[in-house]
């Protein structure tokens, strides 16, 4: 079976009642808790960026809390989880900002919880992403948020030199 377009898509949902869409909307929410959570988010989060992000940061700080840093091997495996649940997070919004702080957590918790001590290079590397995920970010901003996150930006870059 082949897929449609996007564009077909978006043709067949325009010629459906509004009940017919609130049942498709609903079924699509029951197949995934990513769905879900990106409803949610779209219905009742999408205004207060704020409340988002500072409740992607608890997510993100109790991921890492229980995460097992006993050897090296255990931490990496334990930060790719962690990353993956900030992955899944920054999926639901558009704001650079918002993305940019949740980011920037995700590698001040790594570097804190001495994630970086281990110098094991997948755990650099994916740290080394992140940040150049956040200069990349930070090149799209506008003039004046740029200069507020570029003392931020230095701060993470310092344990990869």
């Amino acid at each position: 079976m082949q897929l449609p377009s996007l564009s077909s898509l978006k043709k067949e949902l325009q010629q459906k009642e509004p009940k017919e869409l609130v049942e498709l909307i609903l079924q699509l929410s029951k197949l995934s808790r990513d769905n879900k959570t990106f409803l949610y988010f779209k219905l009742f989060d999408s205004e207060d960026a704020t409340l988002f992000v500072a409740t992607v940061k608890e997510d993100l700080e109790t991921a890492f809390f229980s995460a097992n840093t006993r050897n090296y091997y255990a931490a990496k495996k334990s930060a790719q989880s962690v990353r993956r649940i900030l992955n899944k997070n920054l999926k639901l919004t558009k704001d650079p900002v918002a993305k940019i702080e949740l980011i920037a957590f995700f590698c001040q918790k790594i570097e804190e919880l001495g994630y970086l001590d281990y110098r094991y290079p997948v755990i650099d590397n994916l740290y080394a992403l992140q940040v150049g995920k956040i200069e990349k970010l930070l090149a799209n901003l506008h003039e004046d948020l740029q200069f507020d996150y570029e003392e931020l930006l230095e701060k993470l870059k310092e344990p990869i030199r």
